[in-house]
């Protein structure tokens, strides 16, 4: 029988918590399925050790910004920086960036300066915003509007558990909601009807590891081949079988980070 397909849109894979493993960890992934992922650089400074990740395995793809927590204390990015960056062929997004009030509400005029300068990066590229958004629904979806009015761009809420009028407002800008082990969790009841309320056609998965483990893998390390324990909780949230799911979720991020089929055409 063979394993559905799908992807892990969202990892970190350049932290300590893997160092060594790295071909384990990908092997494990292609054992449950998940044949691809992307590992995200939260600072630009660690986009060396990313880059060389996603070129020493071949499944693996990479994306960089400035993460809304440390951007008070990090070199501002460049617009030019990030559209160097998206030169490299397995370089397939701008993220993630965005706003976190939760822990560092203190430096909520820089994170907005920062959002407004990837934003134009992903615009200018053509490659997909990858959004963190923590208890900042309103600015977010202010400034994703406001810039989306001044020039078309793409967008996935990365890990999305906010509440349902960002969610809806992101969709109504043709964003996507990505489905982290937070879904899979026995009190996020509210947040599955949020999913559930959503186009199929807009969903992707991911694990956010070494981040939010899902059932039954709660309490340990989180990794690339549990986005398979998401993606069946997705399934049944949509009411369909796991293989469906699979596939539409597949289609989704062929869509939305469309330099990774290209490369694969091309390599």
């Amino acid at each position: 029988m063979t394993i559905p397909r799908i992807t892990d849109s969202h990892c970190h894979l350049d932290f300590p918590d893997f160092e060594g493993e790295h071909a384990a960890v990908v092997a494990r992934a292609a054992e449950a399925g998940v044949a691809r992922m992307v590992t995200i650089a939260t600072r630009l400074a660690n986009v060396p050790a990313v880059q060389a990740i996603a070129e020493a395995h071949d499944p693996v793809f990479f994306a960089a910004a400035t993460h809304p927590m440390s951007v008070a204390k990090e070199p501002m990015a460049t617009v030019a920086e990030l559209v160097h960056l998206s030169e490299h062929p397995k370089f397939v997004g701008i993220g993630e960036t965005g706003l976190d009030y939760h822990y560092t509400a203190e430096s909520a005029g820089v994170q907005q300066e920062s959002l407004r300068l990837h934003i134009e990066a992903a615009r200018q590229t053509g490659l997909p915003l990858i959004i963190h958004a923590r208890d900042a629904d309103d600015d977010i979806a202010r400034i994703l509007a406001e810039e989306h009015r001044a020039g078309a761009y793409t967008c996935v809420m990365h890990c999305f558990s906010s509440g349902r009028a960002l969610a809806e407002a992101a969709l109504d800008l043709g964003f996507y909601l990505s489905m982290s082990g937070i879904v899979a969790f026995p009190k996020s009841g509210a947040l599955r009807e949020i999913f559930a309320a959503a186009p199929v056609e807009r969903i992707l998965v991911e694990t956010d590891s070494p981040y939010l483990a899902p059932p039954p893998h709660r309490g340990r390390r989180n990794e690339p081949a549990y986005t398979a324990d998401t993606a069946r909780v997705g399934a049944e949230v949509f009411g369909i079988d796991y293989a469906d799911f699979a596939a539409r979720t597949e289609a989704n991020f062929d869509r939305l980070f469309w330099k990774v089929p290209a490369w694969k055409a091309a390599g």
